[in-house]
């Protein structure tokens, strides 16, 4: 089990000579000494305070070391490291993880990795039968096809998003998109719970849609047309006629 070694006096004692050579680098940002901590029988670094407006937290280490006792303290070297509550950067995100659903524009090229856990090789049983169909083709076989849980993943975004049943739209529909001639079924593992819109006129159309989500734009939608106002039947009233015919009589 390795220790840290004591720090050598003289290098521990070399405070002025850190501080001056952190006034050095810094000026007025150098505050109190914030302790100093042995690198190895050679050296030790010496701590500051760093009164640098934007770094509260930091301090300036300033390292000392000598070749041996009857050596002269010399300076190493000065930076601006971070405290233990200083105040730091996130860590870093590769892009591929920090980009989100939309991020990607015209133009834009967002290729996957080869280790992509949403896909797996095509050669591998996909338990999608519309998979399994394409890959009997010849020449229409996939290098990779989606993975069973990045699947079930995209069902419980259509399922959860705009166009699926627990919508405003869909809650306030006379019927669902499963009864629709515009509703076109999509294939595969998926296929009974999920189809694309065809109709123009649809808020959804040409967006991947619950079977159990629905618009009032229905195909089979029945309004009754007849006016809203109500009209009287029409009276004949031929009385006054019979009155006339026995004047001129």
């Amino acid at each position: 089990m390795s220790t840290t070694p004591a720090p050598d006096p003289a290098l521990a004692g070399a405070l002025e000579l850190a501080r001056a050579a952190a006034v050095e680098e810094a000026g007025d940002e150098v505050g109190a000494h914030a302790g100093v901590h042995p690198e190895d029988a050679a050296s030790v670094t010496h701590l500051f305070e760093a009164n640098k407006p934007g770094y509260r937290g930091w301090r300036w280490a300033v390292t000392v070391a000598n070749a041996g006792p009857e050596t002269p303290v010399t300076v190493s070297e000065v930076v601006l490291v971070p405290g233990p509550d200083a105040l730091v950067a996130p860590a870093w995100v590769p892009w591929q993880q920090r980009v989100q659903a939309g991020d990607l524009g015209v133009g834009d090229l967002l290729p996957t990795s080869p280790d992509d856990p949403r896909l797996v090789p095509a050669y591998v049983q996909s338990d999608d039968e519309g998979v399994e169909d394409v890959s009997m083709e010849l020449g229409l076989g996939r290098v990779r096809v989606m993975a069973r849980p990045a699947r079930l993943d995209a069902a419980t975004r259509w399922q959860t998003g705009e166009f699926g049943p627990r919508s405003d739209m869909a809650r306030s529909a006379p019927e669902h998109c499963g009864t629709c001639a515009f509703y076109l079924q999509v294939g595969g593992s998926l296929r009974a719970a999920f189809g694309v819109c065809g109709n123009e006129i649809s808020p959804a159309d040409g967006h991947v849609v619950h079977v159990e989500y629905g618009c009032g734009a229905h195909s089979e939608l029945q309004i009754d047309q007849g006016s809203p106002v109500l009209v009287a039947d029409l009276i004949y009233d031929d009385s006054l006629l019979d009155v006339e015919r026995a004047s001129a009589e």
